[in-house]
């Protein structure tokens, strides 16, 4: 449950007055400021890895096999760029206010600490930061969550990077929020956040946008983890860094014990971004949309206008590899585009006006195939298209309230 005694943030500041630029990252881990990396298996690190951006991007390695993978691309493969291990302890154990860092390992002693040993495995590795095995946070749960920033925050070592697998219920209502940033300003290094709940979290809670937004906003070296499109409305929001999930299973978190909720169809073809819609599609539901008509052709740098998207509606003659290598690809074009802009206001109104534009598309795009209800904008899309970035004073005396309001 909030614990109503929690120290509070200091209130946000004027809507009129422009965001302040992120907090840099310090030392080392300033390598990671303003990128999006990826988050993958290291099964499907081969599928992507040649479209990433090297100055803007990176990896984020969960799942079996994470840390002998991250082993490899340091040493026989040569990869430099920023390199993270998700140990992912969340997928099956929840925190609780005794065990914040629960055991998870089986090759591990009952009596051996879970943080310290996962910390030592990923340094071991050569990974950029390492990233704490925190359990899942319920909704609510401030016992595990204080528990769990107790110990990091004890740790005063800003350089490991503290994961904190939340429940979208968080975002829920005004009181988890604040106690959240809260508590979460306590930890010296960077805060991994990265959202609980089936489906799209972000869809679940009418002010879970603007809420997120306030989080980032809020906790110098917020970061936002495990995503999907958010991981753009994360950076335009002053995000230290995010990580895009490379397939539909590390967009989210599922909590532990539940059984995930699927699209009908998962398993019969690839996802693919459909970029004028902001939004994934079964490749099949593509194939089946543009079967009348000829389908849109990408010029994205892995389909290079040979391929159109509705060229993957099966999952043979690698066309998996080929569809994540355009949905990275496409990715890594809006990436350069967004960090071109100034941060934080012009990425704002930037991320704003393509969601708007997607939103608006999609009537238009339904009316052209003559199916009514072809494609259906999705929850999250709609929420980031209303959520306007503040607007800047433009007169000298708004100048002068913004400042006067600063210095407060």
């Amino acid at each position: 449950m909030i614990d109503p005694s929690a120290p509070l943030p200091r209130p946000p500041s004027d809507l009129a007055e422009p965001p302040d630029a992120p907090q840099a990252l310090a030392g080392a881990l300033g390598v990671l400021q303003g990128r999006m990396l990826l988050h993958v298996t290291p099964a499907r690190v081969g599928y992507l890895r040649g479209q990433l951006d090297a100055g803007r991007s990176g990896l984020v390695l969960c799942g079996k096999d994470a840390l002998r993978k991250a082993r490899t691309l340091r040493g026989e493969e040569q990869f430099a760029g920023p390199l993270l291990v998700d140990p992912a302890v969340y997928e099956t154990h929840v925190a609780s206010g005794e065990e914040p860092f629960p055991h998870a390992a089986e090759d591990t002693f009952a009596f051996d600490d879970p943080l310290e040993v996962s910390l030592a495995e990923q340094r071991a590795v050569g990974v950029t930061a390492p990233v704490t095995p925190t359990g899942y946070l319920h909704a609510e749960d401030s016992d595990a969550l204080k528990a769990a920033v107790r110990r990091v925050a004890a740790l005063a070592d800003a350089r490991v990077v503290f994961a904190a697998p939340i429940d979208v219920g968080w975002l829920r209502e005004e009181d988890a929020v604040r106690q959240l940033i809260a508590c979460l300003r306590l930890v010296p290094g960077p805060k991994a956040i990265m959202l609980g709940g089936q489906m799209d979290p972000l869809a679940r809670h009418p002010r879970a946008v603007d809420h997120l937004r306030r989080v980032l906003g809020q906790v110098p070296g917020a970061a936002l983890l495990r995503t999907d499109l958010a991981a753009f409305g994360a950076l335009a929001a002053g995000a230290s860094f995010t990580a895009f999930g490379a397939g539909s299973r590390l967009r989210h978190i599922v909590a532990p014990g539940e059984r995930a909720e699927t699209s009908k169809g998962f398993a019969t073809s690839p996802h693919v971004l459909f970029p004028e819609l902001m939004h994934f599609f079964l490749g099949k539901t593509l194939a089946d949309r543009f079967a009348g008509t000829a389908a849109p052709v990408c010029h994205c740098a892995a389909c290079a206008g040979t391929w159109a998207l509705n060229m993957f509606p099966h999952n043979a003659d690698g066309r998996p590899r080929q569809a994540a290598a355009h949905n990275v690809a496409v990715l890594m074009e809006w990436l350069r585009t967004l960090t071109a802009l100034a941060p934080v206001l012009a990425r704002q109104r930037w991320w704003h006006e393509r969601c708007r534009a997607a939103v608006d598309r999609y009537p238009l795009l339904n009316a052209q195939l003559r199916q009514p209800d072809a494609f259906k904008a999705p929850a999250q899309l709609k929420r980031w298209a209303l959520a306007a970035p503040p607007t800047a004073p433009h007169t000298a005396n708004g100048q002068a309230q913004a400042d006067d309001q600063r210095r407060r």
